[in-house]
């Protein structure tokens, strides 16, 4: 029995970058009485303090337990938490600690995590990239960033060209998102997929108004074009565009998947594995997608820990489709923080090989890194990238 022995969570963070929301990372380490060390990251935005403490009850619930249980420890937890169904809060502290426990079974066996998870489907993940935008403005802005992309090797990219706009968007919106849209294609040309990012933030008149002026610029899909509790207005969307949807990232149970799956609402599923309970329920999720034929695009906007673990399921699963990469545009310490492990190649990843989750964790930065907690200033949302709040 490999037994528990510490659940931790360390606040790290340096300086801001584009995109704002992931300029904090929350590290979750466990450690088991033989002396592995596994890693986890999760959510900081808004919620890093109460996250912490959400860990430091979950230590109190793991300690003496074997990290191999990770069913029956899943439901330990959710027996302790009676709100864990239905708490961002909950679910994303646990699964970090998910995360960190296959971590260390991975390096139990000496081998990364895909190879206890079905093996290789693939050798390299297609990406798309994000964070690239920040302060783009003007659809000369935008293009100019996006040639650059496109410089890097990437085929695919994502942006979101709706400004300040929230909830309903006029006349002079419609027409400065789609000056930005077109600045891109024509920009990038048509053999490079552009994805629209809509941050869940539409009514469902507006977002229809939105897909029109979109169809002609053939994106590969729409992220959240409405409001993520408004499934009345995703099925209204649904019936007025042949636009592909995708959405996910902030979904947190499989049953909550399955909803959308079952009504069709959802052609691409975007789940992020520190919100849908790790590893373990990620996978549960990738087989209900299949069994809808709905590809995977796991949401990925977060730190260098959750990237190597996401890259890990990508390698593993059939359906997949392209994968969410900020990694050149993370904060530099990220990088270093796993010495650089997952790079990027001509828009590609490679599967890291390492045992556990693949990555080569730099123990001694902790120290210089650590906050003692989130600070939160209202102004620009913290879920957009940097210095887009603005129109022209």
């Amino acid at each position: 029995m490999t037994k528990i022995s510490d659940v931790e969570a360390i606040l790290l963070g340096k300086e801001i970058t584009s995109a704002k929301w992931a300029s904090l990372m929350v590290l979750v380490r466990v450690v088991t009485t033989d002396g592995r060390i596994g890693y986890g990251e999760t959510v900081t935005a808004l919620r890093a303090n109460a996250v912490v403490d959400l860990v430091k009850k979950i230590n109190k619930v793991m300690k003496g337990k074997d990290v191999f249980d990770l069913e029956k420890n899943k439901m330990e937890w959710y027996k302790q938490d009676f709100n864990m169904s239905i708490s961002l809060e909950s679910t994303t502290a646990y699964s970090a600690f998910d995360i960190a426990s296959w971590d260390i079974i991975g390096k139990e066996f000496g081998v990364p995590i895909y190879k206890l998870l079905g093996g290789k489907y693939r050798d390299r993940i297609k990406l798309y990239a994000n964070g690239w935008y920040q302060n783009a403005v003007t659809p000369e802005d935008f293009a100019e960033k996006a040639k650059e992309v496109v410089k890097r090797g990437y085929k695919a990219l994502k942006f979101d060209p709706f400004g300040s706009y929230f909830h309903f968007i006029d006349k002079k919106g419609l027409k400065e998102a789609e000056e930005r849209v077109k600045a891109v294609r024509e920009a990038v040309g048509d053999d490079v997929d552009i994805l629209i990012e809509h941050h869940g933030r539409f009514n469902v008149d507006s977002a229809i108004e939105i897909a029109k002026i979109l169809e002609k610029y053939n994106p590969l899909f729409v992220e959240e074009p409405v409001h993520p509790e408004d499934v009345e207005g995703l099925r209204k969307y649904r019936s007025f565009t042949k636009l592909k949807i995708a959405l996910g990232e902030r979904i947190i149970t499989k049953t909550q998947a399955l909803e959308f799956m079952k009504e069709g609402l959802v052609d691409y599923l975007q789940i992020d594995l520190y919100r849908i309970g790790g590893v373990t329920e990620a996978k549960k999720v990738v087989g209900i997608a299949e069994a809808f034929d709905v590809l995977m695009a796991f949401h990925n906007a977060q730190g260098p820990i959750l990237n190597a673990v996401t890259l890990q399921l990508d390698t593993v699963i059939p359906n997949f489709l392209i994968q969410e990469s900020f990694y050149e545009w993370f904060p530099s310490w990220k990088r270093e923080l796993i010495r650089d492990s997952t790079p990027v190649e001509n828009g590609e990843a490679l599967v890291p090989e390492k045992p556990g989750i693949g990555v080569d964790f730099n123990e001694k930065m902790i120290e210089e890194l650590r906050v003692k907690e989130e600070v939160f200033e209202p102004g620009e949302p913290l879920w957009v990238v940097k210095g887009t709040w603005k129109d022209y």
